[in-house]
């Protein structure tokens, strides 16, 4: 038992040959990653799941006490947040970049070394840092309701949002590192363009005109799911040694991004825009800009809108 515990503790490499001779639920204990077991929020699930579920909460009764309140006007807050999460995301990416370069890492098939290797240890914490980043991007949502923009938080906004922090808990606790890397750093890539552009557009109508590039967000989303599902495949092609399981549920999971961002990008962008009360066709995951609102009367992404209807759409 001894030489067993000594060949599964971190600097021993990667675990996966050694646990697969384990039963199930002690193999689980074991595969863990002990790098990032006392770091904040990984010494047990529940933190995560209470956040999770205050937020599903709040989407819930947010909506029901700002209904006889004004919308809060909050566009300092909006371009501080939206631009200060330009750099988180482009912090995770460059330090996941650099760390999986000066590792080494494969695109192909990498397994996780649960080594102390100084270059793991800093994909490890970059993960870490994508999984919190995913818990305050719980604030999109309580910001649209705070500013009353409850037509913006969308089955996928919600979905999108809960099921990303929660479940990169299980990946940071057991896999941080290997192929997790790949996913986290082209998302973060990405995060980097799209709060760019939400970040433009919290300072008014006037700069909207420049920002006439928002629908590719949304093609840009649906490759980065593609390249997600590819990517994944080839690893099981290859039988690469990284839980199959989670590779299945990656595709899973995945192939339901793109099932509804498609929806949203038909409906928004190839659909005849008709005027419906209090129904704007707008981005499921997308993060907070600005509306000016006097007498009723909202500007919104160069748009005039009155009473919930939207003139000239």
């Amino acid at each position: 038992m001894q030489a067993l515990r000594s060949q599964l503790e971190p600097g021993a490499g990667p675990p996966h040959p050694v646990a697969a001779h384990l039963p199930g639920s002690d193999r689980s204990l074991r595969l863990r990653d002990k790098r990032v077991e006392n770091w904040p929020l990984m010494q047990s699930p529940l933190p995560t799941l209470s956040i999770s579920t205050l937020y599903l909460l709040f989407v819930w009764l947010g909506p029901k006490w700002m209904k006889d309140r004004e919308p809060f006007q909050m566009r300092l807050v909006l371009i501080l947040y939206n631009f200060g999460m330009v750099l988180l995301n482009l912090f995770i990416f460059r330090e996941l970049f650099m760390g999986s370069y000066n590792a080494g890492y494969s695109y192909i098939c990498q397994t996780v070394d649960y080594s102390d290797n100084v270059h793991e240890v800093r994909i490890a914490a970059a993960l870490w840092w994508y999984f919190i980043s995913k818990g305050i991007e719980y604030l999109d949502t309580v910001f649209f309701i705070l500013r009353k923009k409850n037509n913006q938080v969308s089955f996928l906004h919600v979905y999108h949002h809960c099921t990303m922090f929660t479940l990169w808990w299980i990946g940071i606790k057991w896999v941080a590192g290997g192929q997790a890397f790949f996913g986290a750093q082209m998302n973060s890539f990405i995060h980097v363009i799209m709060y760019s552009y939400y970040g433009l557009a919290a300072f008014g109508p006037w700069i909207q005109k420049y920002l006439w590039w928002k629908r590719y967000l949304t093609m840009l989303q649906l490759v980065q799911f593609h390249v997600t599902i590819g990517h994944t495949a080839l690893s099981l092609y290859t039988d690469c040694p990284f839980p199959k399981w989670m590779h299945w549920a990656l595709i899973a999971y995945a192939i339901s991004f793109i099932f509804l961002f498609l929806n949203f990008y038909v409906r928004t962008y190839k659909e005849p825009k008709k005027a419906k009360p209090g129904k704007t066709a707008m981005n499921g995951i997308s993060a907070n800009g600005v509306n000016k609102s006097k007498n009723h009367l909202v500007v919104e992404n160069g748009k005039k809108q009155k009473n919930g209807k939207a003139k000239g759409e």
